[in-house]
């Protein structure tokens, strides 16, 4: 299973694929192509505080594998596996419009749509893609009115005189996950089926030498993709061994390096040997996030065989915390520093700038971290919800709130605290919304949003009340320290987006006595964290209201 440098093989469908007319390769001729990918760049257009990755660092990286591919002869191409939007303040506020130049400025050729590319209403989407100067893919997405797909469902390269097709698919959980305002218009479509329609369409009348997918649909150890939508594994191995050369992927945000057959390695260290999956006869790679990696595969293109020479994932200047016996930490790199380029820097420096000035400003102050790591928010209560979800009672006069914990996008450290970092936590402008129902609605609404499962962005962060899970049923339901009286109203706060149905939360927008209150969320929590600093992390904590038995 494990690759180690050796040459692979990898049969791409030969008989079908070059059936037809005259072959677009030269027989006994070897083409070289290298594949290089990046997804979940979420907003990462500059630099971290450490100096680690960035857009100018990864300009300077991919044109020095340009230049190399093309000294020995060889053809590059440059995916992405979506999630361009969502996650930095800076590039927030605009609408991420300096990742997409800073993107063409490297040279991408095309991009899987992501699922947070719908975070904003379909006209900033397509903005966005006037913008770029690589096309977005999707083949699964389509408008309900008419039928029709929204996005190009392929692109046709031919790097070095091979013919190559890349598809683009989108996770279906997309309509699950996205804010429901944005998809009364639009469906997603199963992957796979869209896949196989796809592929067969492509060998009748483009004849591809090669079809890769740029997917945004998670990578999913043996197929095992719990509450999630199904992801790539699961696509490789519904299709006919080898229909797809390649999966350039995204969406679960993972270094996919193999330790062992179906199983990823836990805690990949950057600038060491990656394997990547294959499955069905199908390579499946992904570079984790953030532009914290560019993913490079080493192909050979010989009478119809694809062979996969070399896989490496590159870190850029990624950083580890030593320390020193005086008790000092230093962060240094685990590879070689890259060079910023200069003119990707001057195409985004005016952009960082303009980000900043709005960020920065002091709003309150809290004396301990506040949780917001994704692998606590998605499985436990976590104060920084106990917050937020105050901060949205408050403004609401609710008696209690809910949200999904996947909402909830970084942590608060100990010190000030800036509205960048309020932004980083609720980047995604739901709006606050409430409503008032007996008690007897109110405990089934809860028993509903319980059943949600952990390690999924539904998993839900609960404030003002408390109950026991036992055997699908709620026990001592207690809103303000009393049991619910069915034939009392309570008021329950939660985001929007939840309240129209995202992540499968019950609808509950068109009940009577819903109100939108058009407050945004990320506003609300800085009003709130500005009236009552300085904050203490440990009132917040949970105390155990929350049992599942």
């Amino acid at each position: 299973m494990f690759f180690t440098g050796k040459k692979v093989a990898l049969i791409v469908l030969t008989t079908l694929l070059l059936s037809g007319p005259a072959l677009a390769w030269e027989k006994d001729k070897t083409y070289r192509i290298t594949i290089l990918h990046t997804n979940d760049h979420h907003g990462h257009f500059w630099r971290n505080d450490d100096g680690e990755y960035g857009l100018a660092a990864q300009k300077t990286l991919v044109d020095r594998i340009r230049d190399e591919v093309a000294r020995e002869g060889g053809s590059v191409l440059l995916l992405s596996g979506g999630d361009v939007n969502t996650g930095v303040p800076e590039s927030d506020l605009q609408d991420a419009e300096p990742d997409f130049r800073g993107m063409n400025l490297i040279g991408y050729n095309a991009m899987a749509v992501g699922n947070h590319e719908f975070d904003n209403p379909l006209t900033v989407l397509r903005q966005q893609e006037k913008i770029a100067k690589f096309p977005f893919l999707s083949a699964n997405i389509y408008q309900k009115s008419t039928g029709e797909r929204l996005f190009k469902p392929w692109a046709i390269f031919k790097p070095g005189g091979l013919k190559i097709a890349v598809i683009g698919l989108t996770t279906d959980d997309t309509a699950r996950l996205g804010n429901p305002e944005f998809f009364h218009d639009i469906v997603f479509r199963a992957p796979a089926q869209e896949a196989k329609l796809v592929i067969d369409e492509l060998q009748q009348t483009e004849k591809p030498d090669v079809i890769i997918a740029a997917t945004h649909m998670g990578h999913y150890d043996n197929g095992q993709h719990g509450s999630n939508a199904p992801g790539d594994v699961t696509l490789a191995r519904s299709l006919p061994v080898g229909a797809l050369s390649m999966i350039v992927g995204g969406h679960s945000q993972d270094p996919v390096c193999m330790a062992q057959e179906n199983q990823k390695q836990r805690d990949y260290i950057p600038g060491t040997p990656c394997a990547p999956d294959r499955q069905n006869g199908t390579w499946i790679v992904q570079a984790h996030e953030w532009g914290k990696y560019v993913g490079r595969a080493d192909f050979e293109f010989r009478n119809g065989e694809m062979t996969l020479v070399r896989y490496q994932l590159l870190p850029v200047n990624l950083k580890r915390k030593i320390r020193w016996p005086d008790g000092k930490t230093e962060r240094v790199l685990y590879t070689p520093k890259i060079a910023e380029d200069q003119r990707m820097l001057n195409l985004l420096s005016p952009f960082q700038r303009k980000g900043q000035a709005q960020l920065n400003a002091k709003i309150g102050t809290v004396n301990g971290r506040l949780e917001g790591d994704r692998n606590k928010v998605r499985f436990v209560q976590t104060n920084l919800a106990q917050l937020i979800l105050r901060a949205a009672m408050a403004r609401s006069g609710a008696d209690l709130a809910v949200m999904s914990g996947g909402g909830i996008r970084d942590s608060i450290e100990a010190g000030n605290i800036t509205y960048k970092d309020v932004l980083k936590v609720q980047p995604f402008g739901n709006l606050l919304t409430y409503i008032d129902m007996p008690g007897s609605e109110l405990v089934a609404y809860l028993t509903e949003v319980a059943q949600k499962k952990p390690d999924s962005g539904a998993y839900p962060q609960f404030a003002g009340v408390s109950f026991i899970v036992r055997d699908g049923a709620l026990h001592m339901v207690k809103v303000n320290g009393q049991l619910v009286n069915s034939h009392q109203t309570y008021r329950i706060a939660m985001p929007g987006f939840n309240a129209s149905g995202g992540d499968g939360y019950p609808v509950i927008e068109q009940r009577p006595g819903y109100v939108n209150t058009g407050l945004i969320d990320a506003e609300v929590l800085k009003q709130y964290i500005g009236e009552h600093s300085p904050l203490d992390a440990a009132t917040l904590a949970p105390q155990g209201e929350i049992v599942w038995q």
